[in-house]
C-alpha cells in the first residue's frame, strides 16, 4: 500500500477518529496534515486514559502539552504541531474553542541545519545511480523536499519555461522553482521512460494513477492521462485501498517510488563518499538554500523557491553561511 494514499473511510463514519478524518478531508487538507493531526489527537486521548475529548477541558490540554515539554523533552516545533492539532480538534471539529491555555513551553534552542559542502554533495550524488541519483540532483538543484520530487507529475515539469511546479507542498500550497540546465535532458529521458511504462500499463488494461479526492471528482477520467502520470513511477503496481471495481475486485494503480527507497540509497552513498555528517535527503535541500545565499541571492527569493511560509524559517541558513567565519582570518593562520 502506498504510504501517501488516504485509506478508505466508512460511508457514514461513526467512530470519533473516522469522523475526524472525514472532517479533515472535507476541508481539502493535505493527507500529511491528516496523519499528523490524527497522531497527536490519539496521543492526547491515550494520555488521558482514553477519555473522549468532549470530557476534557483546556486544563487537560495544558497538562498534555506540558508533559511533552517537561517529560518528553520535545522540540518547540513538535509541541507547536501538537497544539495546532488540538486547537483544530476543539475549535473546528468539536465546535468548542479552548479557553486561554497556560502550559509550559519547550525551550530547546534552535539548531543550525547540517549542510553539505558543494564537493560533498557532488561526491554523494556521484555514488548514486539511476532514479535515486536523479531525485537527489533534483533536491539539490531545485530545493525540493524528497516527497515533492517523488510526487511530480509529467505536467508539473515545464521545459519551455524551465521551471517545476510543486503541487500541494507543505501547508498544502503550490509553488514554482527552477529547473536546472543540467537536469533538462535527464528529466526528458525519465519522462519518456515513465510514459513508456504508462503505455504498457494501458495495453494491459490498467494505466490509472492515484489522484486526490477533489481532483478525481473534478477531472473524471484524467487518471489515465499521460499528463497526470508520475515522473518517477514505482516498479510494481499497488492496490488502491480506497477503491474497487464494479465486480468488487481491487483497483491496481502504479504509484510513485517510495521515499524510504531513495533515503536508503542516500545513506549508503554518504558512507561510500565518507561523509561523516548526520545528513539525509533533506540535507541536500539545506545545501541548495545555502549555496544560493553564498552566491548572493536575496532571502525573499530563496524563501519563495523553498516554499517557506515565514521568512524567519529561511533566515536560519544565514547562520550556516556565517559559520564560515564572516570572512575573518584566524590568528592561528597568521
Amino acid at each position: 500500500m502506498a504510504m501517501d494514499v488516504p485509506p478508505a473511510l466508512p460511508a457514514t463514519p461513526t467512530r470519533l477518529m473516522d469522523r475526524f478524518r472525514a472532517f479533515i478531508r472535507s476541508r481539502n487538507m493535505a493527507y500529511r496534515t491528516e496523519k499528523t493531526y490524527v497522531h497527536w489527537v490519539l496521543r492526547y486521548i491515550r494520555f488521558h486514559g482514553r477519555l473522549h475529548p468532549e470530557q476534557l477541558k483546556a486544563r487537560d490540554v495544558d497538562a498534555f502539552l506540558t508533559h511533552l515539554a517537561v517529560h518528553k523533552h520535545c522540540s518547540p516545533a513538535t509541541q507547536k504541531t501538537a497544539l495546532n492539532a488540538l486547537v483544530f480538534l476543539y475549535r473546528e471539529f468539536l465546535g468548542q474553542p479552548l479557553d486561554a491555555l497556560n502550559f509550559s513551553y519547550s525551550r530547546k534552542p534552535q539548531r543550525v541545519p547540517v549542510v553539505f559542502s558543494h564537493a560533498e554533495a557532488q561526491a554523494l550524488i556521484g555514488h548514486l545511480a539511476g532514479t535515486n541519483q536523479l531525485v537527489a540532483r533534483l533536491i539539490y538543484g531545485s530545493g525540493l523536499r524528497i516527497n515533492e520530487a517523488l510526487r511530480l507529475r509529467v505536467k508539473d515539469v515545464d521545459f519551455a519555461m524551465q521551471q517545476i511546479t510543486v503541487r500541494g507542498g507543505k501547508g498544502n500550497k503550490d509553488r514554482t522553482t527552477l529547473l536546472p540546465d543540467s537536469l533538462i535532458t535527464p528529466l526528458k529521458l525519465q519522462i519518456d521512460t515513465a510514459l513508456a511504462t504508462h503505455r504498457q500499463d494501458m495495453a494491459d488494461g490498467l494505466g490509472e494513477v492515484y489522484m486526490p479526492f477533489a481532483l478525481a471528482r473534478k477531472y473524471p477520467g484524467q487518471a489515465r492521462s499521460p499528463a497526470w502520470q508520475y515522473v518517477f513511477p514505482a516498479a510494481q503496481l499497488s492496490v488502491d485501498p480506497r477503491a474497487t471495481h464494479d465486480d468488487g475486485s481491487p483497483v491496481r494503480r502504479r504509484h510513485h517510488v517510495l521515499d524510504r527507497t531513495v533515503q536508503r540509497a542516500i545513506m549508503l552513498a554518504m558512507r561510500k563518499a565518507q561523509i561523516h555528517k548526520h545528513g539525509n535527503s533533506h540535507t541536500l535541500r539545506h545545501s541548495f538554500a545555502t549555496r544560493l545565499l553564498e552566491n548572493g541571492y536575496d532571502i525573499r527569493t530563496i524563501q519563495k523557491l523553498l516554499g517557506h511560509a515565514d521568512v524567519k524559517t529561511t533566515e536560519i541558513y544565514t547562520h550556516v553561511v556565517k559559520k564560515g567565519g564572516f570572512g575573518v582570518r584566524s590568528p592561528v593562520d597568521m
